[in-house]
């Protein structure tokens, strides 16, 4: 039986993970009105110095003060420069797509977050998720559009039992809305914009990997028999189904990207055709049943939709036969395995054909 959101456990504390947005401060109202015992914990993650700490911590301090709760600060910037920044850079330096939040979420959301929770002698470790779970899998939420079943398929099984998503249930709108009838101080978050999808991004992938690297290396394009056909800008301005920003001469029909070489600096290009895939191998594996091969559905990225297939697990991969044919599935993106709604485990995009 999947959950509502909100377990009823009783007076038992409950550690939120507070943003200083409006769904994790709306988690921490439902809660404590539920009988919780509330504490909150704010990750620091980056060495920003822009204001945006003190402009979340600022919310999170009149939310904390309207709901007489304790809130902790969690340094875990170090930890996530090496886990989820340094990999997101090095990603696309190797000629891959990476999936951040999936990494921040096994590694620090529900790794070293939950581990200070339980310090702290929290029973569960609350956020504002728009997912379910009943301790052994995790569900799609009932929002289909606010869904992140996705970004979760890579938290360690162990970590399930501890976890609570009371949004789950409700819709965003629904959520804003209840939070504009509480105390001013939740109407003016509501306010606020929503946070960026990774939080490190204000404005385009590009914009982080230039800190580090030179991107606007010109190159080659080549076709799918390895003929030059024209030219680009630099193959980290690239992922896997582009259309723009490159030269096909005497192209009178949409290309796009097949292929990223990074050791040579040329991308492959093809006409939508040659996006199709019909095979996906997967490694990495994080999955919450013991079957080797099974039927299911198959997420390849976040906003595809489910398509049906055969998995059969050998060793640390998977292989995924797929019985209708996906386009533009980049190796580094994440494959998320379904049952209906639940999730029945991940594994990271190593190959297509």
């Amino acid at each position: 039986m999947k959950q509502s959101g909100i377990l009823d456990t009783g007076n038992k504390k409950v550690m939120v993970g507070m943003s200083g947005g409006i769904d994790s401060s709306v988690t921490a109202y439902m809660l404590q009105k539920n009988g919780f015992q509330v504490e909150g914990v704010y990750l620091k993650l980056h060495d920003r110095t822009d204001g945006y700490h003190e402009t979340n911590l600022a919310y999170i301090e009149k939310v904390a003060k309207f709901l007489n709760i304790k809130y902790h600060i969690l340094d875990k910037t170090e930890t996530f420069g090496e886990e989820v920044y340094d990999y997101f850079v090095n990603s696309y330096i190797d000629g891959t797509t990476p999936n951040p939040c999936v990494k921040c979420n096994r590694q620090i959301k529900f790794g070293a977050m939950l581990d200070f929770a339980k310090e702290h002698g929290a029973d569960f470790l609350a956020t504002g998720h728009y997912a379910k779970t009943d301790g052994e899998f995790f569900y799609e939420a009932d929002d289909k559009s606010k869904d992140q079943s996705y970004f979760l398929s890579q938290v360690k099984k162990e970590a399930l039992p501890f976890m609570m998503f009371p949004l789950s249930t409700y819709k965003k709108e629904d959520i804003v809305k209840f939070a504009a009838s509480l105390d001013e101080v939740y109407v003016r978050i509501t306010e606020k914009n929503e946070s960026q999808e990774i939080c490190f991004v204000d404005t385009v992938y590009t914009d982080v990997i230039k800190k580090h690297t030179n991107i606007d290396l010109p190159g080659k394009v080549l076709d799918e028999k390895g003929n030059i056909v024209g030219e680009h800008k630099g193959y980290m301005h690239y992922t896997i189904g582009k259309r723009r920003g490159f030269i096909v001469h005497g192209a009178h029909e949409p290309h796009f990207v097949t292929k990223i070489n990074p050791k040579d600096n040329t991308i492959v290009v093809g006409k939508k055709a040659a996006l199709e895939i019909n095979e996906v191998e997967v490694n990495n594996l994080n999955m919450y049943i013991e079957d080797k091969e099974f039927t299911c559905t198959v997420k390849l990225r976040y906003r595809s939709i489910s398509t049906l297939c055969k998995v059969k697990i050998e060793g640390k991969k998977a292989y995924i036969n797929l019985d209708e044919a996906a386009f533009g599935v980049a190796d580094g993106q994440l494959a998320v395995f379904y049952d209906k709604d639940k999730v029945l485990g991940s594994g990271w995009i190593q190959a297509t054909e």
